[in-house]
């Protein structure tokens, strides 16, 4: 923590040198990202078990609750993607970090399942807006050759987050949901203090010669975007992974504790085990995989994903459950760092907002239909059929990025290659 308070400031404008010295300049986005991601963890993880246990409804309705949410994302994600390249990053963020903040009370102050259904349209709306500038800003902050390890560190932090969190959360739980909403407020607001403090804008600064875009205009680079052939392929893969990593803190929890009477305490551990495997050994493992092509291993990660979620259909002991969690986390570890790397490899300088924010589309749309069709599942037929569905899910991501490799040809395939050897490397972060 040492290293995070003695960072300096990022002029707006400013190109990182190569060394410590740029690392430093990305600390201030670290600990934005460490109190956020602390905050949110709980009432994520527990949204699920707090529905559920509160309202008396089952997965279904569950199911079509998180879909009202990702298609409200939808727009917030895009609006925030347009702000974050039209006005800058750091604006895009605090707007995203106070309106979280005020919108997650209203689902602990929802008193009915009606209000919930109200509250989730509205903080879904919100609930993106700020992601897009938050990714677009580590871009902004190193050259191309350090990026990956700024992307890296922040994996880092986010599993120190996740690790701590779901244990502050499931000993809170276990008194009061409402506490876990209150946190995530008072954190939202505290992250937001922080980025006014320490972070400046970082938006690379127009052509002067250039016309301004008008914001119609802005709004219409997702059309490039879309004409994208290479990125929209490589994110409707992703999609897939992505249907199969949410399961983890939405029906994980709830299975395990209906089926196998997993208490939410029980749950933070397996979330708690997830979290401190990445922090122990990602930056080895990352060192092991940098020399191979980004879609191959893509597609391993995705064919472990899968197969560890089969475990739990297949498993009934906590022992298990844990060995389970393990086969998903070395998945997570190999698929995540290398498509955030190729995302951001992928992205124009000019347009890196609106290309993270499509990228966010990876979670968004598999919420709209994941969990519905979990709970329809999980409600009216075997439950354990919904991981032999998310088993053959990520068997069939792990085919697609492997087509994605033929096709694409080695020499498509060279930069990105180049780039995610150079993203993955981060085991020599400096902490000077």
């Amino acid at each position: 923590m040492a290293l995070i308070l003695t960072s300096q400031k990022v002029e707006s404008g400013h190109t990182p040198s190569i060394g410590g010295h740029s690392r430093k300049h990305a600390v201030p986005e670290t600990i934005a990202a460490t109190a956020q991601r602390l905050s949110r963890l709980p009432p994520t993880a527990f949204l699920a078990l707090y529905i559920t246990q509160r309202f008396g409804v089952g997965m279904t309705e569950l199911g079509a609750l998180i879909g009202i949410f990702a298609v409200m994302a939808v727009p917030g994600s895009v609006l925030g993607g347009a702000l974050a390249d039209r006005l800058g990053r750091k604006g895009t963020m605090l707007f995203g970090l106070v309106v979280s903040a005020l919108t997650s009370l209203l689902l602990g102050w929802a008193s009915s399942f009606q209000l919930v259904f109200l509250s989730l349209i509205i903080v879904g709306l919100f609930a993106e807006v700020g992601g897009p500038a938050r990714q677009a800003m580590v871009a902004d902050l190193l050259p191309e050759e350090q990026r990956g390890q700024g992307f890296g560190l922040l994996r880092v932090v986010h599993n120190l987050a996740v690790a701590v969190g779901p244990i502050i959360g499931g000993l809170i739980a276990t008194r009061s949901f409402f506490f876990l909403f209150v946190a995530d407020a008072v954190t939202s607001l505290i992250t937001a203090g922080v980025v006014s403090t320490f972070l400046r804008e970082t938006k690379p600064s127009a052509d002067s010669s250039a016309e301004r875009e008008s914001a119609l205009q802005t709004l219409q680079g997702y059309g490039t975007v879309l004409r994208d052939i290479r990125f929209t392929a490589f994110v409707l893969a992703s999609m897939l992974v992505m249907a199969v990593s949410m399961q983890m803190s939405l029906t994980l929890p709830v299975y395990l504790r209906d089926i196998h009477n997993v208490s939410p305490q029980g749950f933070s551990y397996i979330l708690s085990l997830n979290a401190t495997m990445v922090v122990l050994f990602q930056f080895a493992l990352t060192r092991r995989v940098r020399r191979y092509q980004p879609m191959l291993l893509m597609a391993l990660g995705a064919a472990l994903y899968g197969l560890g979620y089969v475990l739990y259909g297949l498993v009934s002991a906590y022992a298990l459950f844990l060995s389970a969690m393990v086969l998903v986390t070395i998945g997570e570890m190999i698929f995540h760092p290398t498509a955030q790397a190729v995302a951001a490899q992928m992205a124009p300088e000019d347009m890196r907002g609106r290309y993270m924010a499509a990228y966010g589309f990876t979670w968004i749309i598999p919420a709209m239909f994941g969990t519905l069709l979990s709970g329809l599942i999980m409600d009216n037929m075997d439950p354990r059929w919904v991981w032999y569905a998310t088993g053959l899910a990520g068997l069939t991501a792990a085919l697609a990025f492997i087509l994605l490799n033929r096709q694409l040809g080695a020499s498509a395939l060279a930069d990105e290659a180049t780039a995610v050897r150079v993203a993955v490397e981060v085991s020599d972060i400096e902490t000077a």
